[in-house]
């Protein structure tokens, strides 16, 4: 059931269906990822659905869906254009997840910041996107632009 779960999760990202992709979370869910750290319940759901709305060309591959019922996990891709600097970006990343009552109640995806920073800065991520200054210019940016799109979108 989880398994069915996360594919019904990728396969709205891959439509870009945010509502859909709400439903598979519990209300108290919790999300991380190097950029986008401890988000909590309706900060989840607002991210997802930033991100569908802003990723114009963003195209969602997933693959290796794994799960037991208690925990799961997956790998997937996500292809698109960096709107601030207009570079191509691939990102390669691996989600595990725990389920509370047959929907997502902890989601932690993994991946390599410094590899982003270098696809979607270019040569100041190449020279500098290994740094906590640049990673953390980074994880502020996202976060103003998160609480920025719940506020115009009344969102939480």
């Amino acid at each position: 059931m989880s398994a069915q779960l996360i594919e019904r999760f990728y396969t709205a990202f891959a439509n870009k269906d945010a509502d859909a992709m709400a439903q598979c979370y519990a209300p108290d869910a919790t999300f991380s990822d190097p950029v986008f750290r401890d988000l909590r319940g309706t900060q989840v759901t607002a991210m997802w659905k930033m991100l569908c709305a802003r990723g114009a060309d963003l195209v969602v591959t997933h693959r290796d869906v794994v799960s037991d019922g208690a925990v799961g996990s997956a790998h997937w891709d996500a292809r698109y254009t960096f709107s601030q600097t207009g570079r191509k970006v691939h990102n390669a990343i691996d989600a595990r997840f725990t389920f509370a009552n047959g929907l997502i109640a902890t989601h932690v995806d993994q991946f390599d910041l410094w590899r982003w920073t270098r696809m979607a800065l270019g040569l100041p991520g190449v020279l500098l996107g290994w740094s906590p200054l640049v990673q953390n210019k980074v994880r502020a940016e996202a976060s103003k632009g998160l609480t920025l799109y719940v506020k115009r979108h009344r969102l939480g």
